[in-house]
């Protein structure tokens, strides 16, 4: 399967990420954007957008980036820097702005905004298996 392809794919099924209504901004070997609405049922107890919901978002473009070369892909290590708040309404994308591989080992930045605001910051390591995308 062609690596730009993966994500749509992978998109089709992820039941999760399908919920969180995110689409596919666009989709290259090695660089993936995505974007989604912040709804109310995703807001915590003080009214902001709950921190799994950005995470959700990044996570899904860093794995999604991660197995644009071809090889099935699961992470092995992951974190996020939250920077700013979100509220119901805000329209933020995630997208891999680094995709450094060593052999098997992937390591990705996926930045978090909203417009051209900076409000999450995920770092995530990446292990590629041996089996291909079909």
């Amino acid at each position: 399967m062609e690596g730009k392809n993966i994500p749509t794919k992978m998109l089709s099924l992820d039941p999760f990420s399908t919920w969180l209504g995110i689409e596919i901004i666009s989709a290259e070997i090695g660089c993936v954007k995505l974007g989604m609405t912040i709804r109310p049922e995703m807001l915590n107890s003080m009214g902001k957008a709950h921190g799994g919901i950005t995470y959700s978002l990044a996570d899904t473009a860093f794995g999604f980036t991660s197995n644009t070369h071809g090889k099935m892909a699961v992470s092995i290590d992951t974190s996020i820097n939250h920077i700013e708040s979100l509220e119901a309404g805000d329209y933020i994308t995630a997208e891999c702005t680094l995709d450094k591989t060593k052999t098997k080992v992937g390591f990705n930045i996926v930045e978090v905004k909203k417009g051209d605001e900076l409000v999450a910051l995920f770092k995530g390591v990446v292990y590629r298996t041996n089996k291909d995308w079909e």
